[in-house]
């Protein structure tokens, strides 16, 4: 399985007295950087993936960067946790590839809870990418095929 952990991009600062929380949304950097992210995913996954993201705004702008359909999903939301966001995602038994645009610190527990079999609050940065695969009951030790920002994947083909 090839599980894509894609956190969201650079959202407005949240402000409690304005606006809730799920409603952020990206920043005009933000909506680049996904772009730029969007476009690479989109070059490097096959037709048959699932793309499954958190229903806050800033997530949902994000996913909609890749140009493909996407699924929200409640268990992927700020409120959740490694555990039921490894369950939505089907990790480690999918057949396909899944994308899960999500938030932080959910994200990192998702990679070290994998890695690590407990759920640290490892750091994955705005708009970046944690790309994990395992290839199965051969080889079921998962690798990190990929762990890159938006930076670094403007530089990529």
């Amino acid at each position: 399985m090839e599980l894509i952990l894609w956190r969201h991009a650079e959202a407005e600062p949240h402000r409690p007295d304005e606006l809730a929380d799920q409603l952020r949304v990206l920043t005009p950097k933000g909506a680049r950087h996904a772009s730029r992210v969007g476009a690479w995913l989109d070059r490097q996954l096959p037709a048959q993936c699932r793309i499954l993201s958190s229903p806050a705004t800033r997530c949902v702008q994000t996913a909609e960067a890749l140009g493909r359909k996407f699924q929200t999903v409640d268990a992927l939301g700020t409120d959740s946790n490694a555990e039921r966001i490894l369950k939505a995602a089907g990790w480690p038994e999918a057949r396909t590839p899944v994308i899960v645009v999500g938030h932080q610190p959910l994200l990192g527990q998702v990679a070290a809870l994998i890695f690590s079999g407990a759920a640290h609050d490892w750091k994955i940065r705005k708009g970046s990418v944690f790309w994990i695969a395992a290839k199965g009951e051969d080889d079921p030790a998962p690798f990190v095929r990929l762990a890159a920002g938006p930076d670094i994947i403007g530089k990529l083909r």
